[in-house]
C-alpha cells in the first residue's frame, strides 16, 4: 500500500475509488455514503466551520450519537488543519465529567454535537452549578445541523508532522490524557495494519466498535478507506441490543474482515446459544481481529466451535495486540495461521525471569494467546524494571519505538515525559515475553483495569467509592482481574473492613450501587479485607491483593456474603411483575432486583441491562426496546407497559 503523507491526501486519492460505506443503524436502518461523496459532504462542513471562524490548530470536539455525522466531522476537521477530539457519548454522569474535563483541557476547542445532547449537557452542568462549563458550552457549540451546504471549505495543505487528531483514552478518567497523534503516525500504521493483514480493496470489512475508539476509527475506517475496501460501520448500541445482527450482516455483506475484544463474543454467544440463527454462511469470513483487552483462549474456542458449523474457520480467529500511545497496531500474527497460546505457571510470571510452562489442567496454570510480532516500522523490546532489554524467554515490561509512536500527551509535559524511558522507548505499561517468535502478553504494570474494551484507571473509581460515607481513599482498592478459566476481566472492589461480615453486606450493596451509577460499570466482587498491603513509600500493592484473591484467601468470606437470606425473586403478587423478576435473577450477579428498584441505579452494566431486556424481548417479541427503560425503568413500569402493548 502507498504511504501517504497526511489523512487529507489519504482521502483526496480515495474519493476517486467506487467504493462506499454502509452505516448500519438498526435492522432495516441503514445509509451508504460513496468514498466521492464523503469529500463533498466533508468540505462542505468544512465552510460552515470556517465560516464561524474555525482555524488550522483550533479543535473540534465531535460528541455525536450518528457515525454517519462522526465520520463528515472527522474528515472536514482534517481536511482543514482543524484537530479532530473524538469523544464517546455516554450515559453515566462520569461520561458528561470527562467530556467537561477535555472541553476545559484543550486550549481552542469547540464542540460538535445534536441539539438534545446539547440540552442534556447544559442541564447537567447547571445541575452541578459548573458555570465555566455552562459558559463554554453555550459559547464554543456548533451542531451537527448547522450546515450550509452552499459553502465548501478551502482545504488546508497540512504537513506530517502536523497534529492529525487526538485520542483521549477509552473508559472513566478524572485526569484524561489525549495522545496526540500526528499524519505520519497514522499513515505510517495504517500502511503496516493493510499490509500485515493482506487487506486489498477487494475485502468487505464490517465493524460495530466505536468510533471513539482506536480499534473502530484507526483499524476499521481510515485504515479499510486507505485501502480502498467497501466497509460497514456498525452502531456500537446496535450490536449490543441485537448482537445476532453482527453475523447476519456479515453473511449479508460477504464481509472478509471483522473484529472485536473479548466481551463481544460473549455478548454475541449468550444470545445466539439461546435463538441460533437460520441460513448464516461464515465462509466468506478470512480474519476476525481479536484485541482491545485481555483475550480469552477457553472464550475464542468457544465462539469457533459454535459457528464452525456456518463455515467459520479456526483461520479467522487473529488475536493482535495494540494501544492509542503506538497509534493503535503493534504487533500481528500471518493472516492463514491457526492461532495458539501458551501455559504457564502463574507464580511464575515475574518481571527479570523466565516463565515456566505448566499443563493446562495444573491448579496453578494460566494461559496466554500469543498475538504475532512486531508490525511493519514498530521496534519491540522486553526490558527490566530498569529499562535494560532482557533475553529471549524472560518476562518483562513491553517498550517500543518507530514511526507509529506518539511523541507527547497533550498539555502534559509531566506524563510525556513517565511515557517514555531515558533513550527513547515508549513504555506501554503491559508485561509480556515471547514464545515460539511471538509476543505474549502476560499482563499489566500500570493498573488500567479493561473492562468491555474500555480503559479505566483504579484510582477513578476509588474515589467514586470514598464518597461513601466511613470511607476515603485509604479503605479502597480496586482492581481487576482474569481468574484461571475466567473468560472476562472482573472488576474487584477491596475494602478495609474489620468488622463483622454481617455489618458489611449494606456496604456492597452501596458500592455496587454507587460505581453502576456513576460509571455504568457492573462489580463482581465486592471483599472485605483486615489490611491493605502498601509499599515502604505508601503505594497501594493491587498485585498482592490479586493474588491473595486467586489462591482462594477470600473464598470463605465471599461464600459467607452469598445472598442466602435474600427474598426469592418472583414473589409479588403482580404475576407479570413476579416474571420479570426472575428474568433479573438470571442475569444480575448476586443481585435482587426489586419492582420498584430503578435498573439505573441497582449497579449492573449496559450489558446486563440489554441482557433482560432481549431475555423478555424473548418471552413477548417486539414489545420492548432498550430506549423504552429511560422512561419506564423499574419492572412494575415495564410490567404496566407491556400490558399496553399485550
Amino acid at each position: 500500500m502507498e504511504l501517504y503523507n497526511t489523512l487529507a491526501d489519504l482521502l483526496a486519492d480515495a474519493r476517486h475509488k467506487d467504493r462506499e460505506i454502509r452505516f448500519i443503524d438498526g435492522e432495516k436502518e441503514e445509509s451508504a455514503v460513496s468514498f466521492a461523496a464523503l469529500w463533498d459532504r466533508a468540505t462542505a462542513l468544512l465552510g460552515s466551520l470556517q465560516a464561524r471562524g474555525m482555524k488550522p490548530g483550533d479543535e473540534l470536539i465531535i460528541f455525536s450519537k450518528s457515525n454517519e455525522s462522526f465520520v463528515t466531522a472527522f474528515w472536514a476537521a482534517v481536511l482543514g488543519g482543524i484537530v479532530p477530539v473524538p469523544v464517546a457519548v455516554g450515559i453515566s454522569d462520569e461520561h458528561r465529567l470527562k467530556l467537561f474535563r477535555i472541553l476545559s483541557q484543550l486550549e481552542r476547542a469547540t464542540l460538535l454535537t445534536e441539539a438534545d445532547l446539547l440540552e442534556r449537557l447544559l442541564d447537567f452542568a447547571k445541575q452541578r452549578e459548573l458555570g465555566d462549563i455552562t459558559t463554554l458550552l453555550e459559547s464554543k457549540t456548533t451542531l451537527t445541523a448547522d450546515v450550509d451546504p452552499d459553502l465548501s471549505g478551502e482545504v488546508y495543505a497540512s504537513s506530517p508532522d502536523d497534529i492529525a487528531f487526538i485520542q483521549y483514552s477509552s473508559g472513566s478518567t478524572s485526569d484524561p490524557k489525549g495522545v496526540v497523534l500526528s499524519h505520519r503516525n497514522l499513515c505510517t500504521n495504517i500502511r503496516a495494519i493493510v499490509e500485515a493483514c493482506g487487506w486489498t480493496e477487494n475485502d468487505t470489512s464490517l465493524s460495530w466498535m466505536p468510533l471513539t475508539h482506536d480499534m473502530g476509527l484507526i483499524g476499521y475506517h481510515l485504515s479499510v478507506l486507505g485501502v480502498g475496501m467497501n466497509h460497514a460501520v456498525m452502531d456500537t448500541s446496535v450490536f449490543v441490543r441485537r448482537p445476532l445482527l453482527w453475523m447476519s450482516k456479515a453473511n449479508e455483506l460477504r464481509a472478509t474482515q471483522l473484529c472485536s475484544p473479548n466481551f463481544g463474543y460473549k455478548h454475541f454467544l449468550k444470545l445466539f446459544q439461546r435463538k441460533g440463527l437460520q441460513d448464516l454462511d461464515l465462509s466468506c469470513v478470512k480474519l476476525i481481529l481479536n484485541g482491545a483487552e485481555p483475550i480469552s483462549w477457553e472464550l475464542c474456542e468457544e465462539f469457533l466451535e459454535a459457528l464452525a458449523p456456518h463455515g467459520l474457520a479456526r483461520t479467522a480467529m487473529f488475536p493482535v495486540y495494540g494501544l492509542a500511545e503506538a497509534t493503535v497496531g503493534v504487533s500481528i500474527p500471518a493472516p492463514g495461521s491457526e492461532y495458539s497460546r501458551i501455559t504457564v505457571d502463574r507464580h511464575s510470571i515475574r518481571v527479570g525471569e523466565p516463565f515456566s510452562m505448566a499443563a493446562p489442567e495444573d491448579a496453578d496454570a494460566v494461559s496466554f494467546v500469543r498475538v504475532g510480532n512486531a508490525i511493519r516500522d514498530v521496534s519491540i523490546r522486553i526490558a527490566d524494571d530498569d529499562d535494560q532489554p532482557l533475553a529471549a524467554g524472560k518476562v518483562g515490561n513491553i517498550q517500543l519505538s518507530g514511526g507509529s509512536v506518539t511523541e507527547r500527551i497533550y498539555a502534559d509535559e509531566a506524563a510525556s515525559a513517565e511515557l517514555f524511558t531515558a533513550d527513547g522507548w515508549l513504555r506501554t505499561g503491559d508485561c509480556g515475553a515471547y514464545s515460539e517468535e511471538q509476543l505474549v502478553i502476560t499482563g499489566r504494570q500500570k493498573d488500567i483495569i479493561i473492562v468491555n474494551g474500555q480503559n479505566y484507571y483504579p484510582h477513578d473509581i476509588e474515589e467514586i467509592v470514598a464518597r461513601l460515607d466511613g470511607l476515603d481513599l485509604n479503605k479502597v482498592v480496586v482492581a481487576g482481574a482474569t481468574p484461571k478459566g475466567g473468560q472476562t476481566e472482573e472488576l474487584i472492589a477491596f475494602i478495609l473492613h474489620r468488622q463483622s461480615v454481617d455489618g458489611f453486606l449494606p456496604l456492597v450493596t452501596q458500592v455496587r450501587d454507587l460505581i453502576g451509577e456513576q460509571t455504568g460499570l457492573e462489580v463482581d466482587k465486592v471483599i472485605p479485607v483486615s489490611r491493605i498491603p502498601k509499599t515502604t513509600s505508601g503505594k497501594v500493592q493491587r498485585a498482592k491483593l490479586l493474588q491473595s484473591y486467586f489462591d482462594g484467601e477470600f473464598d470463605a468470606v465471599l461464600g459467607e456474603l452469598q445472598p442466602h437470606d435474600a427474598a426469592p425473586a418472583g414473589t409479588d403478587e403482580d404475576p407479570l411483575v413476579a416474571e420479570l423478576e426472575v428474568i433479573c435473577r438470571e442475569f444480575a450477579k448476586d443481585r435482587t432486583i426489586g419492582p420498584d428498584d430503578n435498573l439505573f441505579e441497582v449497579g449492573v452494566s449496559s450489558l446486563t441491562l440489554t441482557e433482560i431486556v432481549l431475555a423478555i424481548d424473548e418471552r413477548y417479541p417486539g414489545t420492548l426496546d432498550i430506549s423504552d427503560l429511560f422512561d419506564y425503568p423499574t419492572l412494575r413500569e415495564i410490567a404496566a407497559f407491556l400490558k399496553e402493548k399485550l
